[in-house]
């Protein structure tokens, strides 16, 4: 367990997580791709030990008899996934893609493995560009404007 620290897409919403897991959860079902247009994976910590900046932009919505989600009203970012009840009340669910710094972080579970399908793999073959492709084509955006 460590401390973390992350933020939404804007900055709006800003985290301190002290002792979160090391070891983060994929979901395959219906309600986190909907939410988050694929698999969801999510490191958890007490709830007691996640601090958070700029609460006032965030919404949530329960969107089961037994869980929350919330977004930042800003930006939509996913922040957090949250039971009410359950083994895992009292615990909340962090996106990995808002964390800072994912040194260390394993895979752990995978629930609902079921529901995952060929749209979660990319297939051989297809093209894959890496951060200096991207960056080559959004300078060569940015000078035609």
């Amino acid at each position: 367990m460590r401390d973390r620290t992350g933020q939404c897409l804007c900055s709006a919403v800003r985290f301190n997580a002290h002792n979160m897991e090391d070891s983060f959860s994929t979901c395959y079902c219906q309600m986190c791709q909907r939410w988050g247009g694929g698999p969801y994976r999510g490191v958890s910590v007490a709830t007691e030990d996640l601090k958070i900046e700029g609460i006032d932009h965030i919404t949530t919505l329960k969107t089961s008899a037994f869980a929350e989600r919330a977004f930042c009203s800003k930006c939509g970012s996913g922040i957090w996934w949250r039971m009410y009840a359950g083994p895992y009340m009292g615990k909340t669910s962090i996106p990995v893609g808002l964390l800072d710094d994912r040194t260390g972080l394993v895979a752990g579970n995978i629930t609902f493995s079921d529901l995952k399908d060929h749209t979660n793999e990319p297939p051989q073959g297809v093209e894959a560009l890496d951060s200096a492709a991207v960056a080559k084509i959004i300078t060569t955006i940015e000078d035609a404007l």
